[in-house]
């Protein structure tokens, strides 16, 4: 048996001696970085979710909403593959700490120019440009960091853990921002995600250095960026997993645009609406995150039919015939979500070396949320064009479509090996 076929089912099937899902709970830099995660998670989805609905109230368009969706996550497919670069070459947590003091710096700029009333279409836009390079290069930052926060022993939980924590802060940021500017406005979401990012870089300064488990750092040169391009090539199951993020990054991570027009225009509850149905997406998370978290691994036909069930679940929420339901079907959606996300990308993970690891996530990141910001322009169009309702139910079905093929090339591909192993 070769050493990629070893790697593959070890990574994505569950070994012996597996340690418990609450093991890297007991380290204290962990627990701080868990909720470092978390904090910082909620603070960067804060900030999108003010930008977008503040785009909103100065344009009053869904289509403008998803050029600043895309604005946010397009750097991702730009500057993704070289941050994936740095992440390998250099100390993770000061790339951190950098990271989280510009995104501070945009918060409170954002904050004093919107309330002053001036503020521009354009100043949001650019803003959105800035906070989508900056988290391009947080984002696999921390995803590897918590190799060296844990070391091997506690590795496939901690990762779980990460993920599914991160991906739940990233529903529960929307939704408190929505209350936030229910209650207060646009600039007091801005300077909320200001104080979280100061809360943020204490607690990164008070993870130990002494107690980390720092890897070797990667080689320079254009070999050692072509590096993850080429790692993923070879190996076509984690491709094709990578692959599927991006997909449902498109077609169904389109929360800004979907549920602001459904508040808008469907149900008519403005921005108390749109904070609600965020939050209510919250919970549906907080139990896929949980799910998630005791599942551990799902395998890559877990990983297909959460990505399914996912679309089929928005698919049912944009034909709900009353704000009750739809918002029954909203928790739903939520859970899928975190149930897909963390299990795609906790076997990705799992899947690279931690020499790599960097390069490999920072491709994986990009597809995701560089889809998520193609599938913002495609929702605003479809939106405008054909409707609320008919632009989810599109997408819905699009995300269903996706992981029906994906799952049909996986199944290809293990049967070409179990075909080549017997032959």
């Amino acid at each position: 048996m070769s050493s990629d076929r070893q790697r593959s089912q070890q990574s994505l099937h569950k070994p012996k001696n597996q340690p418990t899902w609450y093991q890297p709970l007991t380290q204290r830099n962990y627990r701080i970085f868990l909720a470092m995660v978390f904090t910082g998670s909620v603070g960067v989805w804060m900030q999108r979710l003010a930008q977008d609905w503040l785009v909103l109230q100065l344009t009053g368009s869904p289509a403008a909403v998803g050029v600043a969706v895309a604005l946010q996550f397009l750097p991702m497919l730009i500057v993704g593959p070289l941050s994936g670069l740095l992440v390998d070459m250099f100390p993770k947590r000061r790339i951190m700490l950098a990271c989280q003091a510009v995104i501070a710096l945009l918060a409170i700029g954002l904050a004093a120019w919107a309330a002053s009333g001036t503020i521009t279409v354009w100043a949001v836009y650019a803003s959105c440009v800035a906070l989508g390079v900056t988290s391009a290069i947080n984002q696999p930052a921390t995803q590897v960091f918590v190799n060296e926060v844990v070391g091997d022993a506690a590795l496939r939980p901690a990762i779980g853990l990460n993920n599914a924590i991160g991906q739940l802060g990233a529903m529960a940021g929307p939704a408190v921002a929505g209350v936030v500017i229910a209650q207060a406005g646009s600039a007091a979401a801005f300077a909320a995600n200001s104080f979280l990012c100061l809360l943020v870089l204490s607690m990164i300064a008070a993870i130990r250095p002494a107690e980390l488990h720092p890897s070797a750092p990667a080689g320079r040169g254009r070999g050692q960026l072509l590096a993850g391009f080429s790692y993923v090539r070879d190996r076509p199951r984690l491709l094709l997993i990578i692959l599927l993020a991006g997909l449902l990054g498109a077609f169904g991570m389109n929360g800004p645009v979907v549920l602001a027009a459904f508040a808008e225009r469907v149900w008519h509850n403005g921005v108390e609406g749109f904070g609600l149905f965020n939050t209510v997406s919250a919970v549906g998370a907080l139990a896929g995150a949980l799910l998630a978290a005791r599942l551990k691994n799902m395998g890559r036909k877990g990983i297909v039919a959460a990505a399914a069930l996912f679309g089929l679940s928005q698919l049912v929420a944009a034909l709900m015939p009353n704000l009750v339901l739809f918002v029954a079907m909203l928790v739903v959606v939520g859970l899928m979500t975190l149930l897909f996300l963390t299990s795609a990308a906790t076997a990705v993970q799992l899947e690279a070396g931690p020499e790599i690891r960097g390069r490999v996530m920072a491709l994986y990141l990009p597809l995701l949320l560089g889809g998520h910001a193609l599938g913002g322009l495609l929702a605003g169009w479809l939106t405008e064009q054909f409707g609320v309702r008919a632009g989810l139910v599109v997408t819905g079905g699009l995300g269903m479509l996706s992981a029906l093929v994906i799952g049909l090339l996986l199944w290809w591909h293990g049967r070409r090996r179990t075909l080549a192993a017997i032959s």
